[in-house]
């Protein structure tokens, strides 16, 4: 039977301290997230020219390993945040949240530092991916943290809008990548040559720097409620928090798991992958142009996140994942479908004034209704207990994180060989798919709908801001 009270603090609003926590974690995110991201928007421009030899990065071949390099640190993830998510539920929240922003800070310092294939052959690439890892490892523990550290600090009535604006700033360290990368384009537009001979390195340099402030930043985080109050009472998991996720919340590690799959896919490919791979490889649009396409879509994807939490927050669960996750259906069908119309498959296409503003319009409408990526970790951190929702979220996130962006940028390669509708029809896929799993009662009431026993040995309440 269920242990639940109606908690303490359920509707009292964001207080000064909510505040500061939120722009805190949400600024972090941002910083830690352009580490991730950053390799993505140098895959055609640097990793392969740079990192592989001449012969393998001109084929197809060259893109399956570059973009499989990205897709290492996904593989990495399951390690990473297990370990880090056993810890947070017996330790603590914070020391596992400050601790996975500094393990993204050093191997994107040491990627800017390192010598390309040109110097030292084979162990170069070799180098990024054993880096990428690293970096995997790290964002393995930092997102499922971020979001039960900023759900166990919200109250019940703004719950939606603090992982929205999280979301947000997590998804704004694509928009940070974008800006840094297209500065770098225009800084240096009359000598391209400098961006492969070193200028290249500056935003990974950069973003070292930008995680190892993010770091100092957290020192000034307080431990979640949540946490704070299972300690006093002795409630935390008197056995390894793992173990009690794989026994007894089965159903919403698959729930999750799907979740995860809809979210990376949305990010993966509509907004990372589609720029590089889609308009310049696909189209041949200038970089530059793609850049600003980037860019642009970013900025609509941070404002969708808040603005998908706020709706959750008014309209709940079911409606607002039909009509954010339907939403990226109809963009992505108008988008993906007039690129085919107006432009040429693998060709130079210069850009009109009308037709560039066509294309930016639509991407950016698109990168708005991307915004339903705040939906995942909202439905997932209440699926799981507070003893162990750090372990049960890390676990079931990352775990599918691994499988399906390891295979994402394979199979979207591929429908690109058979179609240039081919990441239309993913993203159609998993947006469907989330919509499906937005109606069973344990995604949109929490893990009481089920039923499922608190792992409670003193049977005392939890008086959770939210989430209890």
């Amino acid at each position: 039977m269920s242990v639940s009270t109606e908690p303490v603090q359920a509707e009292k609003s964001l207080s000064r301290e909510d505040k500061k926590t939120l722009s805190l974690a949400a600024l972090g995110g941002t910083l830690e997230f352009y580490d991730f991201v950053i390799y993505a928007l140098y895959i055609e421009t640097v990793v392969k020219p740079l990192f592989l030899p001449a012969d393998l990065a001109a084929g197809i071949w060259g893109d399956i390993f570059a973009w499989g390099g990205f897709a290492a640190g996904y593989l990495a993830r399951p390690i990473g945040g297990m370990v880090m998510a056993h810890f947070g539920d017996t330790l603590g929240r914070k020391k596992m949240f400050t601790l996975s922003i500094f393990m993204m800070a050093i191997p994107t310092l040491l990627i800017g530092l390192m010598p390309t294939y040109a110097t030292i052959g084979i162990a170069a690439p070799i180098l990024l991916i054993v880096f990428r890892v690293l970096q995997g490892a790290a964002i393995g523990g930092e997102m499922p943290g971020a979001w039960v550290f900023i759900a166990e600090h919200s109250p019940k009535k703004h719950y939606g809008l603090g992982i929205g604006v999280l979301t947000g700033g997590i998804a704004g360290g694509i928009l940070l990548g974008f800006s840094i990368s297209l500065s770098i384009d225009v800084i240096y537009a009359d000598n391209r040559a400098a961006i492969t001979d070193y200028a290249w390195r500056i935003p990974f340099i950069i973003g070292g720097i930008f995680g190892l402030v993010a770091v100092y930043l957290r020192r000034f985080l307080s431990e979640t409620p949540v946490f704070q109050e299972m300690a006093k009472n002795k409630s935390l998991s008197k056995e390894i928090p793992i173990v009690t996720v794989v026994k007894k919340h089965r159903f919403a590690c698959v729930l999750t798991g799907l979740l995860t799959w809809s979210l990376s896919t949305t990010i993966m490919l509509g907004i990372l992958f589609t720029p590089v791979k889609v308009l310049q490889g696909i189209y041949g649009i200038d970089p530059m142009i793609t850049r600003i396409s980037g860019l642009i879509a970013a900025i609509c994807l941070v404002i969708g996140c808040i603005t998908c939490g706020i709706f959750e927050d008014k309209i709940k669960t079911r409606k607002v994942s039909v009509l954010f996750w339907g939403g990226l259906i109809v963009t992505s069908a108008i988008f993906y479908s007039t690129l085919s119309s107006i432009l040429e498959p693998y060709q130079s296409n210069q850009l009109t004034q009308g037709t560039l503003f066509t294309v930016m319009a639509l991407y950016g409408l698109m990168g708005f209704f991307a915004g339903c990526t705040s939906l995942p970790p909202i439905l997932a951190t209440r699926m799981f207990p507070p003893n162990i929702r750090f372990s049960g979220l890390s676990f079931s996130y990352n775990l599918s994180y691994a499988i399906f962006s390891a295979i994402t940028p394979a199979v979207a390669i591929a429908l690109l060989k058979i179609t240039p509708m081919g990441v239309a029809y993913y993203l159609w896929f998993v947006a469907i798919l989330a919509i499906a799993v937005a109606f069973f009662p344990l995604a949109h009431k929490g893990w009481t709908a089920e039923d499922e026993p608190l792992i409670n040995d003193s049977k005392v309440p939890l008086s959770n801001s939210s989430l209890t």
